[in-house]
């Protein structure tokens, strides 16, 4: 089968075309003689991958920079979606045919991959296969960090920095449907448009104006006293900004450091604010809060199939156009989600 296998740890963009195994100066390598994974136990399920989704945490590993380091190699990949292709003996829950999704720690960037049947979800009539595998790590983690973890309600402020990303148009997406006051933050024009189309309250272009007199602004004409929940993928100075916004009791969700810098939050401030502080690696809730997750990726795929959330994918490329796809996230180019879509003629084009 085809993989994608990192052999060895560097910038995946070095590369600006179409990859092979020929590649001695790219960590990513296009293996077109992998093994087909065997059946593991009598519950586990072989699945035809026609999707695969890119996070910036697939983009870290391979640089070596993410906090969860594999032994090389390995072929990277969590999130994906596909067709049971071959099932144990003691499967009773899926049969060969069925559409599912689901996360692993690796192995994604392939042609097959092999789960537990209690690790994949049916993906209901009504919603697109591609956009199932885009689904489980963006939407899972700003639900269970809005829904679980900050429990946001009708009427609460919102404000999500890095809008435009995977994680952060979820997070867009969720807070409306929860019934919160959305307020984006996000770079460029094109960005800034695509937010305000999906019914944003205010949206703030962080390249042209003050992030800080922008929100104010917008919080005195509504008459509103500050922000309840901060949702956080970006880090660095923009969280030092947005913390001047937040009042008494509000929620600071850690979800990630995509400007490079992690962010000193005083402890001495959140003491007299009475703020909360959630670290969100949603990941680890597999380990030890697997049910949350489980009926979180159900409930999302519920809220796609009735049309209450819609993913957004912004590029669709092959796996020998990996480098690429890399980049789109690296430059932060995209618009919602990049996907790798194998089993399909269609190279790169983007959907906005």
């Amino acid at each position: 089968m085809e993989a994608l296998v990192c052999k060895k740890l560097g910038d995946p963009t070095a590369l600006k075309s179409s990859i092979s195994e020929a590649d001695n100066d790219s960590p990513i390598i296009l293996s077109k003689t992998h093994p087909i994974p065997q059946l593991k136990s009598p519950t586990s399920v072989r699945v035809r991958v026609k999707a695969t989704s890119l996070n910036y945490a697939n983009y870290l590993q391979i640089l070596g920079k993410y906090q969860e380091k594999p032994p090389l190699p390995f072929i990277p990949g969590s999130d994906y979606s596909g067709i049971v292709d071959a099932v144990g003996s003691g499967v009773s829950l899926l049969k060969v045919g069925d559409r599912v999704c689901s996360f692993a720690g690796l192995g994604s960037f392939a042609e097959f991959l092999v789960a537990d049947q209690a690790d994949l979800f049916k993906v209901p009539d009504g919603c697109d296969l591609v956009a199932a595998g885009a689904l489980p790590v963006a939407f899972g983690t700003s639900h269970v960090a809005l829904v679980h973890r900050a429990q946001l309600t009708s009427g609460q402020v919102l404000l999500v920095l890095g809008a435009a990303g995977g994680v952060g148009l979820s997070a867009v997406q969720i807070g409306k449907v929860c019934g919160a006051v959305v307020i984006a933050v996000a770079r460029g024009d094109e960005k800034v448009q695509f937010l305000k189309s999906l019914g944003v309250d205010h949206v703030v272009d962080s390249s042209k104006e003050s992030v800080i007199a922008s929100v104010k602004d917008f919080l005195k004409e509504r008459k509103l006293k500050g922000v309840d929940v901060l949702y956080d993928p970006v880090g660095g100075k923009l969280t030092k900004e947005s913390m001047k916004l937040l009042k008494w009791g509000a929620h600071i969700l850690v979800i990630g450091f995509a400007s490079g810098e992690v962010p000193v939050i005083p402890a001495n401030i959140a003491l007299v604010k009475n703020w909360t502080v959630h670290g969100l690696y949603w990941g680890s809730y597999k380990i030890h809060r697997p049910v949350v997750l489980e009926d979180s990726i159900r409930e999302l795929l519920s809220w796609v199939a009735k049309g209450q959330i819609t993913i957004h994918i912004s590029h669709t490329y092959s796996l020998s156009e990996a480098s690429l796809a890399f980049a789109a996230i690296k430059d932060r180019k995209a618009i919602g989600k990049v996907m790798i879509t194998i089993d399909d003629e269609r190279s790169v084009k983007s959907k906005l």
